[in-house]
């Protein structure tokens, strides 16, 4: 601003401020980062996804479509009344469509579930979307620190893979400390 004023009053034309990519940490628009995620242009990780606060905003699945048309398979985990390991577990076990008898009963069979996932094939990669992760946060600190450890996990396992996991924690108003931000 004060550029444009000095260059106004000596005769020129202020230059147009010159504008860096916006890359993932830096506060850019959520479907804009979908955007590039989707198309590849993300590095697989766990990151807060910072979408705007829109009433009625929560379970809203409307990115699963965009994810799925650009052929990556959707996961979204709804964490309202996820307070324990136990109940999150359960979550997982709903979200991720598994039959009873392979509903994971700890951390070690939650990170295995992740590490295969040939029960659901995709063919650019996986999303999984984790909205209300403050209420595991605020009841059971050391289990969501357990649960950002198993999805740091599976998406190493699945890096280098034509197929790679991203995670998104959903993040409004409140962000988890030590999990960098994609928009």
């Amino acid at each position: 601003m004060a550029g444009e004023d000095r260059a106004r009053r000596h005769g020129r034309t202020p230059r147009p401020a010159e504008r860096t990519p916006e890359l993932p940490g830096e506060d850019v628009d959520a479907n804009q980062a979908l955007t590039e995620l989707l198309a590849g242009r993300v590095k697989p990780g766990v990151y807060q996804w910072r979408t705007p606060p829109v009433p009625g905003a929560i379970g809203d699945t409307a990115w699963t479509e965009r994810a799925e048309d650009a052929g990556w398979r959707g996961f979204h985990l709804d964490g309202r009344r996820a307070r324990d390991a136990e109940s999150f577990l359960r979550l997982c076990a709903d979200a991720f469509e598994l039959p009873p008898e392979e509903a994971p009963d700890g951390w070690d069979a939650l990170g295995a579930t992740l590490a295969d996932m040939s029960w659901t094939p995709t063919k650019h990669g996986y999303v999984v979307l984790y909205e209300s992760w403050s209420e595991l946060a605020d009841a059971d600190q050391h289990a969501f620190r357990k649960v950002l450890d198993v999805f740091a996990r599976a998406v190493r396992v699945w890096r280098d893979s034509s197929t790679p996991m991203v995670v998104l924690i959903s993040s409004v108003g409140v962000e988890a400390a030590g999990v960098p931000r994609l928009a």
